[in-house]
């Protein structure tokens, strides 16, 4: 309510004001046009500081009640230097645009024409254009600096720790693929893509045509659409490409973006701060998930190119990465040597499926076999 209280007194206030201007317009066609011309003057320099303190309320006014609700707290390590770099940035150019406001403003009312008053012309200063370049030049180099050396920190080597994750965009989604046992990636070729069955065109049999040849690493990939899973606390790079167009990777929470080329792979890495359950308990709003965005116009959906980054423990990854099929399984059901007759994965005849306990004994023994 208060929203609408304030619009209407600022719609109020303009109001009186062109009535005032209107006003004055009619008294001053009875004066006579000079008398016209420096009555308007004098109005004109009134409102210049009338608007130079309104102007600079309104800037401190929406500083305070946007400070902190448009995406808080940075969710990556990484994420932090970017938050520097843009509280920094926005200190030093706010001190200039103060400086040359309030001279702007407070100059049309102070020299404003009046009686016996002469212009001064100044048409050069050497020393004055030195300063003027040589200072925000040594500014701006200081902060692209910074800005580099941040960037080549997010796109250079992660740590050997790191979890790999492959994120490939497409019209209009996100695809994500995890390494399998044999933690590496298989092959992929673009024209072995089917939205049915091999989402990134991944080479799982011979193709003389093509002369490729099946890739064991392939079988195994995991591959995942709308939702990626990450851990806490551990270091990630995201091997970033593109099926059709060119796309970007926006994680405005984490604060990082990179584009998404067709045949030209782009990275970048970053360690998560929050889990996303954390981050829904202290953001108030159960239904929170951290947002995979496209930050490139990409086609008529670009606006609903949106996916899911789920920060997990690591225990809670674990258990989840152990309940994922690779995707030749879920292409070839019948190539799963646990639905094979007489394979040692399968139940012998008349055996008791596996009860709970002895699930939660698995799902154990494949996190412990991860950790280590």
């Amino acid at each position: 309510m208060s929203l609408y209280f304030t619009i209407a007194a600022v719609i109020l206030l303009f109001v009186i004001i062109f009535q005032i201007a209107k006003a004055s317009e009619y008294v001053d066609i009875l004066k006579g046009e000079e008398r016209s011309r420096k009555h308007n003057n004098k109005i004109n320099g009134f409102l210049m500081i009338v608007f130079l303190v309104l102007g600079l309320i309104g800037v401190y006014y929406c500083h305070e009640i946007l400070k902190g609700r448009l995406l808080g707290e940075s969710a990556s390590v990484e994420g932090e230097k970017v938050d520097s770099m843009m509280n920094l940035t926005i200190i030093v150019t706010g001190i200039v645009f103060f400086i040359t406001q309030i001279l702007l403003f407070w100059f049309s009312y102070k020299y404003q024409e009046k009686e016996n008053r002469k212009a001064f012309f100044f048409p050069h200063n050497n020393r004055l254009e030195v300063i003027w370049t040589v200072i925000p030049t040594i500014v701006l180099t200081v902060l692209v600096i910074i800005g580099l050396r941040n960037w080549f920190l997010f796109t250079g080597d992660a740590p050997q720790n790191a979890m790999v994750v492959e994120v490939t965009g497409k019209q209009f989604g996100w695809i994500y693929r995890y390494p399998g046992k044999d933690n590496e990636f298989g092959k992929k070729y673009f024209r072995n893509i089917d939205d049915a069955t091999n989402w990134v065109g991944l080479v799982w049999a011979d193709n003389a045509e093509m002369n490729q040849k099946a890739d064991p690493a392939a079988k195994d990939d995991i591959v995942l659409q709308q939702t990626m899973y990450v851990v806490k606390n551990k270091p990630v790079k995201l091997v970033i490409g593109s099926r059709d167009v060119i796309h970007d990777v926006g994680l405005p929470h984490f604060r990082l973006k990179m584009d998404a080329v067709p045949g030209i792979p782009t990275s970048l890495w970053f360690t998560p701060k929050f889990t996303t359950a954390e981050m829904q308990k202290s953001s108030g709003n159960p239904n929170f998930e951290y947002e995979i965005a496209c930050d490139q116009i990409c086609g008529n959906n670009h606006f609903a190119m949106k996916g899911i980054i789920r920060v997990v423990t690591q225990e809670e990854f674990d258990v989840w990465l152990a309940q994922q099929k690779p995707l030749y399984l879920t292409a070839f059901p019948d190539n799963n040597p646990a639905t094979v007759p007489g394979s040692p994965a399968t139940n012998p005849a008349g055996a008791a499926p596996a009860d709970s306990a002895k699930n939660a004994t698995a799902v154990t023994m494949v996190s412990n076999e991860r950790k280590n």
